[in-house]
């Protein structure tokens, strides 16, 4: 079983942000199922996380409810991040959530980039801040980038660019390309220790207490 988790930034209700990431996700179940692969659907609106998240930005320590989401986007085998723009600008608030993100957490995982806006002039966005930040995560971000304008909704491009998108991260949940990339160059990556990433060295059994830094931390000598 697959499970596919959209990062939504929508502030409205409804929101457009959160229409396209989940039309994009209608469309990969549906690729998903024709190539017998069963998937499940989850979301984490960051909205109502506002305020949990600035906190944790200044204290380090997350609210029960940022933790529950941070941990879905972690168990997830797919993201589909989707944002609004503002003055040719990603959403601050969206951003806010992935900088408390583990910087293990999206390592290998198949993102689909999506971004809405009010105004074409902002297409850009997606490809230049949303790639280079996904990118600095270390996550498996595909070719194809889904941006909507209010005259897009109707276009018949809009739904090819969407099925694209979706055909993409179908293909490669499917094959599990991402689990081949993380276990075989895992053990080069800096990890959190104690920290959310799945695959992240998260108990003391993966430290070396006798070195001599950790003698030194404890009070004693180092050799």
């Amino acid at each position: 079983m697959r499970n596919v988790v959209i990062i939504s930034g929508g502030t409205s209700r409804p929101s457009t942000t959160r229409m396209l990431a989940d039309r994009i996700a209608r469309e990969t179940l549906t690729q998903l199922r024709e190539l017998d692969v069963p998937a499940t659907l989850g979301a984490v609106e960051v909205a109502p996380l506002a305020v949990d998240v600035a906190r944790m930005s200044v204290s380090g320590v997350p609210s029960a409810e940022l933790q529950a989401a941070i941990e879905q986007v972690a168990a997830a085998d797919a993201v589909i991040a989707s944002a609004p723009v503002y003055k040719a600008g990603l959403s601050g608030l969206f951003k806010s959530f992935v900088d408390v993100l583990d910087n293990d957490l999206l390592i290998a995982k198949p993102v689909v980039l999506a971004a809405t806006a009010g105004s074409s002039r902002h297409a850009l966005v997606v490809d230049e801040q949303m790639r280079s930040l996904f990118a600095y995560m270390r996550a498996l971000t595909l070719p194809t980038s889904v941006f909507a304008a209010p005259e897009d909704w109707a276009a018949v491009e809009l739904g090819e660019r969407v099925r694209r998108a979706a055909t993409e991260l179908a293909v490669v949940v499917a094959g599990r390309i991402e689990q081949g990339i993380a276990d075989r160059g895992w053990s080069g990556y800096q990890h959190t220790f104690a920290g959310n990433a799945t695959r992240a060295e998260q108990t003391a059994a993966g430290v070396d207490f006798d070195s001599p830094l950790m003698r030194l931390a404890a009070g004693g000598r180092a050799e």
